[in-house]
């Protein structure tokens, strides 16, 4: 396994609680526990992201404005949840920015899956794509 696999992994589990969110309504028990379980795997991610894949690539020049930009995008991710944490869960407020919050991370994940990983599959050697993996892997299973 790679980094981008492993990476892609976790893409397609903040896509299917993403989905399941925007699917939810009200104040009910599911929406509460879907959007803190959401909530987990992106912070976490985020954090293991920048650590182990673009701690690595910031240092070369083709790829500081990518890496810049990805945590730039983390960062309206994170206001973007908050925004949800202080509105109430039955206002058409928070189901209004729990869209807009899907729309933000589906865009970021295909950034970086469609631009960011094909330009740091050149930067990276194969040792370095599948060294990654681990201390990757490790800070999510730890932190989740």
């Amino acid at each position: 396994m790679t980094i981008f696999e492993a990476i892609r992994h976790d893409h397609d589990i903040q896509r299917d609680l993403l989905d399941k969110l925007i699917n939810t309504s009200g104040d009910t028990k599911n929406r509460d526990s879907i959007f803190k379980e959401l909530k987990q795997q992106l912070q976490i991610h985020a954090e293991a992201e920048e650590r182990h894949f673009y701690k690595p690539l910031i240092s070369n020049d083709m790829m500081q404005e990518h890496a810049r930009h990805g945590i730039a995008e983390h960062h309206e991710i994170d206001e973007l949840i908050e925004k949800l944490e202080k509105t109430e869960y039955d206002s058409s407020a928070w189901l209004k920015t729990a869209k807009d919050l899907k729309d933000k991370v589906e865009h970021h994940l295909e950034d970086e899956e469609h631009t960011f990983f094909q330009l740091a599959g050149k930067v990276f050697n194969e040792s370095q794509k599948m060294n990654l993996v681990k201390p990757y892997k490790s800070y999510m299973s730890e932190n989740l």
